[in-house]
Formats: C-alpha cells, structure tokens, sequence
C-alpha cells in the first residue's frame, strides 16, 4: 500500500478506490478455550444435540425459538457456494424462506460424516440426506399442527413456516409455536454407510420438482464479503491460549534419513527447541518468527541421497518401462485387439500423449492447530475431509473418534488431498509431544514441495477405419502411478508424512481410470495399468487425488485421439462425435455449444491467420458421473514466443437440475481457470532427489494476463433429473479443447502437456 493512502484507510474505502483484489490477512482468531463452543444461529440458541447418530432426524435439523432453521451438514464448502445450495433445498422442502436457513457443516460434534467436500459430490450426494431430513420435519410439524388444529393434514398447507388450513390461512400455527428449541425425537432410516455413500429417508416423500419455489433461484454466496474484507478467520488466523508455533524440518533430498541433529544450533533463538522422533522432526518456538528461523538454522545431518528420482527429461521412459502393478480392462466390447494387431486392410491411426506431475499449488501452504490433552483433543484444520481428519488423529494417538473434536476453518484450499492432512496430522503429534496446543504452518516451498501430486502418465491410442471411415475398432489405456499412492483422506497416518517419517505401515492403492464417455463403436476396449512409486515413504512425488482424479490428463489424451481418428476419417471433429454418440444428453450438449458458437465444419486444420497470430479452435467432451460437459476453445497462437491466449471458452454444462444458476456459472468459470492452468502452464519440475518448482516462478499457473477474452455459458437444465457434480466435469475438458485448437491453428499435433511456450515452442520446430 502506498505512503498516500495512509494507514488509518479502511479496507473498504481502499478496495472502492483501487477497483482491485486485495489479499490480505485478518486479524488472528483467538480461540478462548480448548473447545470453540458449538455454533449457534438465530436470535435463541437450542440446549446442545443429544449424541449425534444418522438415525436420528435431531442430527440432520432443528427449528431453533424464533422459527429459524439448523441444517446439520457433514460435508464443507471449499468455494462453489455448496451451503446456499443445501440452505435452498432445505428451504424448499421446509416450505420457508431461504433466509430463515444456516448451514452448520465441518464441526464432527455438530455434523454426520457425508465425506467431506470431495468427487463432486456435495449437491449430488450431500445433498440427498438433507432433502428427506427436510421433508420428513415438514411432515412430523403438519402432523403436529393437524393434531393441535384439529384439521386433517390433507387439509393444511405449510407458508413459510406457518401451518394453515387451506380455506383458512389466518388461523395457523408456526414451526416455532410447534416444535421451536425441541427434539422431534424421531427415527429415520440410514443404510448403516458413512462418507459420500450415506443415505437417510424418513417416511415423507420430497416434493416434486414442479412445487420448487426456491430451488432454482440465484442466491448469492455467504463467504465473498468477509473474505475480501478481512472480517473474519482462515485456519491460518486461529490462535490458541499457550499456544507453541511449529515449523517443520524435512529432508532436502527425498530418501535421505537423519543422521544426527544438533539442536544446540539454534540454543541462541530464546525459547526455540527441537522435536524429534525417529525421522519426525521440527522447530517449536512461543513466537512464529522464531520457529521459522529455527527450522532454518537447525544444522542437521542427512544420510547420503539415494538420487530415487529419474531425470526428469527421462521420465516418460521410465513410465513406458516400468513393470506393471495392476492391470483393469474396465471396458471392453467385442474384439479390438484382434483387430488392431491384424488390421489387414483397414487405416490404422495410433498415438501417444504424456501428462506430468501436478501440485496442488494452493493459495498458501496449509496450516492447522491442535490442542491434545489427555482425555480430549480438538482440532482446527482446514482439510476438506475434517470427520476424516479426527479420524486420523484418534488413530495416531490411540483414542476414540469421539474423544477427538475437529473443526474445520477456511483454509487456502484443497480440492483432493493437498498438504492440509500432513499439517493437522503434523500439529496433533507435535501437540502431544510438547503438551501444549501447537500450531503447524508451511513455508510456501513445503506446500509446493511436498503437498502429494497428480500422477504423472502416458496415454496410447490405436484406432483401425475402414474406408468410409467407420471405426471399425478402438483402443485406450493408460499407464502411469497410482492416483492413490496415498489414500485422498488423512483417516489413515502412515499416509502422511508423518507417519511415513515415524515408520507407519504402508498401505498403498492401486487405481487409475478410463476416459468417461459413449462414443458407441463396434470394437472397444479402455484400460488402465499402475506402476510403483518412484519412492515409497516420505516422498515428494507421492500420489493421490487432485481435483477431478486422473480427468484432465486422461480426456487430454483420448480427446486429442477422437479428433485425430476424425482427421483421418476427413470427417468434422463435432460431425464426428455426433455421429459416433448415441442420441441424449451426449449429443445435446455438444449441439449446443457448436450453435452457441457458430462452429463452422472443417475436415482438416484450418491454420488461420490474425496478422502474426496464429487462430484455432477445438473441442472436447465428456461425461463425469452423470454430468455431461463439453467445451469449445478459441485460441491464437504466438509463433515467435509460444503464447497461447485463450480469446474465448463456449461451455456446455448439463448436471440435470440446477440448483442455482448463479452459483453454477461461476462454479463452471472457476474449473475453466483451474483445467486452462494444468493445460497450459502446470508441471512438477523434480532432480534425482528432490521437488525443484517450489514457488510461483518455478510451478507457473495462470496469472490475470491469461485470463479469457470472453466465455459463454450454456446451461441445459433438466429439472426432471437428479442433480449431479458440476464443476470437477468442466475441468476434465478444457486442456484437450486447447490441444485440438493448437492444432487447428497450426496443423502440428502438441501431444505433451502442458501446452507451455517451452513445448509450444519444441512442437513449431520439430
């Protein structure tokens, strides 16, 4: 900020004056007891719940004095609005007013485990429960009041919260006269599962979509104002009484153990002191800066590098090379192989793609705090998993889930399994060690470094034509590591560093996947195989889930593949998949954005010009789980610098009924930034023994110079239908629409990603 503005300027009059983001830190939260006492909405608070249990409807709702509405919520919002869409729904089923609605979620002592904000699942899944929770305190209060008004239920109807007989509104009685600030004491049925698989209904039915009064309308989020602002916390803000600041020291080449350490390194920093067990080891100190310069001074000696990593520039040999793990032919229909390895007379069209390491690369490094003590432990993390964060730590320290508390607190991000579990699992052991509440907080190199990576993978397509240019057979698969190396919650501590330094036991999966999609020919078989990890404990190149799980990389590559079968068969890249889809929402959303576009055919690259510019345009679909999305990218290209710019993005996004349009387009904008990024720019630069792209110069993302000219949004909405995942579907796409443009603009196929101005550059010269 500069010396004219003065430091008495509010953040609100600097934000109306600049027209610009600030990023800025809040003041620190200070927690006043171990426990942050219960969330409470409304103008009376109701006594605390009785032992959450899913069968009961008191663990799901509870319509607090003033007749205002708890929705108990066991997953977390990183972002995409996910509350207002519960709230709505809640809202619509209740028959009240969305404002009367507050979301309580990421509390384990207020909320059941739905699995935390993972797979797209949060209205798909998350959402479910809450409906029948909703409907089913809808039908206990009609009864209720049908009871004290002595009128037929069939009779009454519910406005915003006042039950009423139909021919006579004016004398009714309200949820709060009702039930206000009381248990329903009430049983639902649950199908005994916990996580994204849990399901409960009472014996109410939910409302058809045609009764919808809220449900459909844009709501905006709850979260913008505070953050911009500065009025509220991140985990990073949370501050606790007798509170030690922790950073942690790990080995600077993958591999290595310790040696010896000498604490008396760091005897000049007042109050700073070593934690150690086995290769666990960190600085704690009573003030922040101290433990930082702590963890930097401590002189510690490593075992001599293993060098586990190969060249990166040999990497993709490796992959190609490496002995298979395990093997799924998850689709296969009719004979393809036969086909294709005795073609006979048939075209035969085969390539290969390669995907690098990705980061997460959140906004900041994670953080968390615990507070462990000897019969109870409460911690605050900023995971988006926390019922499977206090179950890590109640493993760890060998407790009972329950004796463990965990809150989760906005944090920098997460979006598949990033550095927030290694942090919490980091602050709990700490906590323990030192008897005292400690709070873990990366450096911007340890997020980048060590958070766990989307593996890295090699992708082959064969595909034989006849001469129409039927395909007469197709081929995928995929090898590359496992996309859980490391499980994608921290339920488990030996899949965090921690545990691995500490000796935990291994226990690795094994899993890829297959393009999602229905491309109906005759012959087809799609498959996956794993290798091992290059290094197998406290590795920097550890796998696990990044968002949308393997989607990017594998629809990168068999996209890229149905448009260069289409060349070869002189066929339109949409006429092609038109023709080779079934009729549905397949075929809707990619006429969709081909008329939103105005895509005019063409059965070769087109190779326009806009003076020096380079300009193309490419497509891509896929299905995720239900959801069906397709993009067309419209790009230029610099021959001179390798610069691609994205001029525009045309989305078509059907995820059946849409809950709230506003929040969905914007959810749609953020995955296009978030796939254009891994597209274009995102790789993991590594040497023999270490992650060497450690901050925003050495892992490139995407910058505002780079944002879009201009994108259009077509929404299908299918109320009749279930509501499905929305955003990790649009990020699955958008890399592969950007390699079909490069190629159209240039007639060069870029088959490595990302599409960097390094490989843009390698592909023009080639």
């Amino acid at each position: 900020m500069s010396a004219e503005l003065g430091v008495s300027m509010k953040r609100r009059q600097f934000l109306v004056a600049s027209g610009a983001l600030v990023v800025c830190a809040a003041a620190p939260w200070e927690v006043q007891a171990a426990t942050k006492p219960l969330p409470q909405v409304g103008s009376a608070a109701i006594p605390l719940k009785p032992t959450l249990d899913p069968v009961e409807l008191d663990s799901w709702v509870a319509i607090l004095p003033d007749g205002s509405v708890n929705a108990y919520f066991g997953k977390v919002d990183l972002g995409q609005g996910l509350e207002v869409g519960i709230a709505q729904i809640v809202a619509d089923e209740l028959d009240v007013r969305y404002e009367k609605v507050h979301v309580l979620m990421g509390d384990t002592n207020v909320a059941i485990n739905q699995g935390g904000a993972s797979s797209a699942l949060g209205i798909a899944a998350g959402a479910k429960p809450m409906r029948n929770a909703a409907a089913e305190a809808r039908r206990l209060m009609v009864a209720m009041a049908s009871e004290k008004l002595n009128v037929p239920v069939d009779q009454l109807a519910v406005y915003d919260g006042l039950v009423a007989p139909r021919d006579n509104p004016s004398r009714g009685v309200t949820y709060a006269d009702l039930i206000g600030g009381k248990y329903f004491n009430s049983k639902v049925k649950w199908n005994e599962k916990e996580g994204n698989e849990l399901y409960i209904e009472g014996k109410a039915k939910p409302k058809s979509y045609k009764d919808y009064k809220v449900v459909g309308q844009s709501f905006p989020r709850n979260d913008v104002a505070w953050k911009a602002f500065g009025t509220d916390g991140f985990v990073s803000d949370v501050r606790v009484p007798n509170m030690l600041h922790a950073r942690m020291v790990r080995t600077p080449h993958a591999g290595s153990t310790i040696v010896k350490v000498d604490a008396s390194s760091i005897a000049g920093i007042k109050g700073a002191r070593v934690i150690q067990d086995k290769n666990f080891l960190a600085v704690v100190a009573e003030k922040e800066w101290d433990a930082v310069r702590g963890a930097q001074m401590l002189q510690v000696q490593w075992s001599e590098p293993v060098n586990p990593f190969p060249p990166q520039e040999k990497l993709y040999d490796h992959i190609r090379g490496a002995k298979v793990v395990k093997r799924d032919e998850e689709v296969k229909k009719g004979d393809a192989r036969k086909i294709l390895n005795d073609p006979g007379a048939y075209k035969m069209v085969e390539a290969e793609y390669h995907w690098p390491f990705q980061s997460h690369a959140s906004m900041g490094p994670s953080c968390a705090v615990a507070d462990v003590k000897k019969d109870q432990v409460t911690i605050w993390t900023g995971s988006q998993k926390p019922h499977y964060a206090r179950d890590g730590i109640a493993n760890l320290l060998k407790m009972k889930p329950e004796q463990v508390h965990a809150i989760w607190v906005v944090g920098a991000g997460s979006y598949g399994r990033n550095d927030a579990g290694d942090a919490v699992i980091d602050a709990a052991w700490l906590s323990k060690l030192t008897g005292r509440p400690v709070r873990v907080q990366g450096m911007r190199r340890d997020g980048t470094g060590w958070d766990p990576k989307a593996p890295a993978s090699i992708h082959r397509g064969r595909a034989a034509l006849d001469a129409d240019g039927k395909v007469v057979a197709y081929e995928f698969n995929a090898k590359g590591f496992s996309r859980s190396n490391i499980n994608s919650n921290e339920s488990y501590p030996g899949d965090s560093l921690a545990g691995m330094e500490m000796g935990a036991a291994l226990k690795p999966g094994n899993t890829f996947g297959v393009p999602a999609e229905a491309y109906t020919f005759e012959n087809k078989s799609m498959a996956w195989e794993t290798i091992a990890p290059l290094l197998d404990r406290a590795s920097p190149l550890r796998t696990a889930h990044m968002r949308d799980p393997v989607g990017p990389q594998t629809h990168f590559a068999s996209e890229q593949f149905i448009d260069e079968i289409a060349v070869a068969a002189k066929t339109d890249s949409v006429a092609f998949r038109l023709k080779n889809l079934k009729d549905g929402r397949d075929k809707a959303i990619i006429k969709a954005i081909a008329d939103k576009s105005g895509w005019q055919p063409a059965v070769a690259p087109r190779k326009l010009r806009d003076g020096d510019l380079m300009l193309g345009r490419g497509i891509a679909y896929a299905q995720r789980s239900g959801t069906f999305v397709a993009v067309i990218s419209e790009i230029e290209v610099n021959p001179k610098s390798g610069r691609i710019w994205v001029r525009k993005f045309t989305v078509g996004h059907d995820c059946g009924i849409v809950v709230n349009p506003r929040q969905l387009h914007n959810v749609i904008e953020g995955a296009l930034i978030q796939g254009m990024s891994r597209g274009m720019f995102e790789e993991v630069h590594f040497t023999p023994d270490m992650v060497s792209s450690v901050d925003w110069m050495t892992y490139r993302i995407v910058d505002m110079t780079d944002i879009p000219g201009q994108v259009d949004i077509v929404m299908l909405n299918r109320p009749e239908a279930s509501p499905t995942g929305a955003a990790e579907a649009t990020s699955r796409v958008v890399p592969a629409s950007l390699a079909n443009a490069f190629f159209d603009a240039t007639g060069v196929r870029l088959r490595r990603a990302p599409l960097s101005p390094e490989n843009v550059l390698a592909a023009l010269k080639a």
